[in-house]
């Protein structure tokens, strides 16, 4: 160490725990003992949580240093802003404390929780670490705290925990929250209303607990549901816990009154292309019923039945799954890319239909089609008017396939061709090109998407002349452009496919 850093004080980040004294570390009550300095942050009352956690270590001869904040709401008439006044206070509050440091005192920052978790202390951390010697001493969080006086496990195996600020917008805040498994919103007070209503969108509320003030005086706890806004400080949070409990030592079990179905669409391959809105009622089910090649792209979690079938049995996999939702269940249908197209969809929603389902909820959530996922890696080749038709003669004739084809081809349309061809149905591209090439220039580009998405993702671009219809296979979609389509290679020698949004006029 050189003279220069021996002469130079040393910056320390002290994190208390939660609230409770007897949470702090060994370490904290060693580095506060060695302190020159202690340094605390309040609001302009001038009482701060953090001195009072630590009270009884503060002895008469620390130098103490309290950074009080200007604002701590967003109304102010600084020039610049709320985010303004901030940044001009921690400047000169780190000013305060290089004071110190330079003149070789060791200053002892004190923090609630960990300071480097939504902490005061960061914004000082930021502005001296790369200048003094500095250490941080870690925390119990309000995290650990709120999940240990709860007593409830926050997240177990494969389980996600978020950990969400309630200052973010309350659409993002319910997209969050129906997407993950566990979560804890900080920073309550004046956001509560705007927390719960996140909380009872995303379908979340009744699992929700709140705990407020955790190992301090004043603790409570409950259910969020039942808590009064304006009774919620700033220093409380909003958990879910985990969601498993005891599932993977009890049997399912079946509830009374009726459950619901939920038709979910998996996009076109792995967890990546799954929406927040089905990611969530895919962990809430209580049964997932699916094809098996579908299923197996969700997560397997302790708790849930899984039923795969065989891919021809649309109308029996319904009917189950909506005799499962009668006896209590909640019950989500996996379907590969959006269950409405050429999915699962129609075919629960046609036995729903029925007069025995009549009362058994059923909710349909969107996912990415392999049409919209083919075209983005293609460029954007559906950006006009196009068409979706299925090439499959399994439940149509071949004769309106191609009456369709031959419609939608004459009015320049792009086209999406799902279900092209498979071991079973070899013919049928073939059979589309030649009735294309009645209406499209041999020059036309035809996308080639297979497998977009997943380990065996190909997309390229032919001729419709040169399209061969043997390369062709069930895991394909073909996306045929309209005279406008462009095929351009651009400089990086990459190829986009693009359809003009503007038609010329006739």
């Amino acid at each position: 160490m050189s003279v220069s850093e021996q002469s130079r004080g040393r910056l320390y980040g002290v994190g208390l725990g939660p609230g409770d004294p007897s949470l702090m570390t060994v370490r904290a009550v060693e580095i506060i003992a060695e302190a020159d300095v202690i340094a605390y942050h309040s609001a302009r009352h001038g009482r701060s949580i953090a001195r009072s956690i630590a009270a009884k270590h503060i002895r008469a001869d620390h130098v103490e240093e309290a950074l009080v904040y200007p604002v701590t709401t967003e109304t102010t008439d600084h020039p610049g802003g709320y985010r303004g006044a901030l940044e001009e206070f921690y400047e000169e509050a780190a000013a305060r404390l290089a004071v110190h440091l330079d003149a070789g005192r060791t200053v002892a920052v004190l923090a609630e929780g960990d300071p480097l978790f939504y902490g005061s202390y960061m914004h000082m951390h930021k502005r001296l670490a790369d200048r003094f010697p500095t250490e941080v001493i870690p925390g119990v969080t309000s995290v650990s705290a709120a999940a240990a006086r709860l007593g409830t496990p926050l997240v177990e195996g494969e389980e996600v925990l978020t950990i969400l600020p309630g200052t973010l917008p309350q659409e993002e805040l319910t997209a969050r929250l129906a997407a993950t498994d566990s979560a804890v919103v900080m920073k309550l007070g004046r956001t509560f209303p705007a927390v719960r209503g996140a909380f009872e969108a995303s379908g979340r509320l009744a699992e929700a607990r709140y705990v407020e003030r955790a190992t301090m005086a004043g603790e409570r706890t409950g259910e969020l549901a039942d808590v009064d806004a304006d009774s919620v400080p700033y220093f409380a949070v909003a958990v879910l816990p985990s969601r498993i409990g005891s599932a993977h030592t009890s049997p399912p079990v079946e509830r009374s009154g009726t459950g619901e179905v939920v038709v979910v669409g998996t996009g076109p391959a792995g967890p990546l292309w799954l929406t927040p809105q089905t990611r969530g009622a895919l962990a809430a089910a209580d049964d997932l019923v699916g094809y098996t090649t579908y299923l197996a792209r969700v997560p397997v979690r302790p708790g849930q039945v899984r039923h795969g079938s065989d891919n021809k049995v649309e109308s029996e996999r319904a009917e189950f799954a909506l005799d499962l939702a009668r006896r209590g269940r909640r019950v989500a249908v996996v379907s590969g890319g959006d269950p409405g197209v050429f999915a699962m969809a129609t075919a629960v929603l046609e036995v729903a239909s029925q007069d025995e389902y009549a009362d058994v909820p059923v909710r349909v959530l969107p996912g990415v089609t392999a049409a919209n996922a083919a075209a983005a890696k293609a460029g954007a080749p559906l950006g006009h008017d196009y068409a979706t038709i299925s090439l499959s003669d399994r439940l149509k004739p071949w004769e309106v396939v191609a009456q369709r084809l031959r419609a939608a081809a004459s009015a320049d349309l792009v086209l999406a061709l799902y279900n092209p061809g498979s071991r079973s149905r070899t013919w049928q591209v073939g059979k589309a090109k030649a009735v294309l090439l009645e209406h499209r220039s041999p020059d036309t580009p035809v996308v080639l998407g297979r497998d977009v998405g997943g380990p065996e993702e190909s997309v390229r671009t032919v001729r419709l002349g040169d399209l061969v219809p043997e390369e062709v296979d069930m895991r394909t979609i073909l996306l045929v452009g309209s005279s406008q389509t462009q095929w351009v290679r651009r400089g990086d020698g990459s190829q986009i496919v693009w359809t003009p949004r503007r038609y010329p006029e006739a």
